[in-house]
């Protein structure tokens, strides 16, 4: 489970995140919108444990990231939005690489269905150089999914896949969902997030917006009844 409560960072004289609170329950899939500079970016490296909020708090699993950074890491995975990989290890060396780093023993079992899943088996020996932008986002997903996170952040997890990688990114997600993970899903993409979240959390300048089901949201809006996310967001937002 992830807990934000009082979430607030600024960056200098810019307040990037103001007082945000919201939780993500096991097996929920919390999409998380805004226009750019809402604090989409700044909220998922907070729950990541990259940046340093300047006040609130943030458990995930249970665990405390101010307090046990290192036990709250273990059970996430943050998959950002532009892929950062090492020019020298090929796609499997990065799986075992980070198989290593997160303990994983029974590594040889879990790669070839993980390789499978990504529709990267074939490009199991190939380096970084070698892949296309979508294959480079499903090898950073594969390193962030091979420890089984109970908690997943994904920051525009679909950018640069063709259709076929679109729907099987699509599958993962739920199904990584179904299996108990709390999920976190920024994206720009607003038909993906009406198509896969259970939750929305819309953000603006810093601060939420709106936060529950479609359903919820229409209830406090019912002028906005029988439009489209896309249309929600833009009134909501002001945009």
């Amino acid at each position: 489970m992830i807990e934000v409560q009082g979430l607030t960072k600024s960056y200098g004289s810019v307040a990037a995140v103001c007082d945000l609170s919201f939780s993500v329950a096991p097996g929920e899939v919390l999409g998380l919108v805004g226009p750019n500079g809402a604090g989409k970016t700044t909220t998922l490296r907070s729950l990541a444990g990259i940046v340093r909020p300047g006040g609130g708090t943030i458990r995930v699993g249970g665990h405390d990231m101010e307090r046990d950074p290192v036990a709250a890491k273990r059970v996430l995975a943050f998959m950002p939005d532009e892929p950062h990989l090492f020019d020298y290890l090929t796609v499997e060396e990065h799986l075992r690489f980070t198989a290593r780093l997160y303990q994983v023993t029974d590594v040889e079992r879990r790669l070839p269905a993980l390789l499978q899943e990504l529709e990267l088996s074939e490009k199991a020996k190939a380096l970084p150089g070698e892949l296309s932008r979508g294959m480079k986002q499903k090898l950073v997903i594969g390193c962030g999914l091979l420890h089984d996170p109970t908690a997943l952040l994904f920051d525009e997890p679909l950018t640069g896949l063709d259709p076929s990688g679109i729907r099987r990114m699509k599958q993962t997600i739920r199904e990584r969902a179904r299996q108990g993970a709390a999920v976190v899903l920024s994206s720009h993409l607003l038909h993906l997030v009406e198509e896969i979240c259970t939750r929305v959390l819309i953000m603006q300048r810093g601060r939420k917006v709106a936060l529950g089901t479609i359903e919820e949201i229409l209830t406090e809006r019912p002028d906005l009844r029988g439009r489209s996310l896309e249309d929600i967001f833009l009134t909501l937002t002001g945009t």
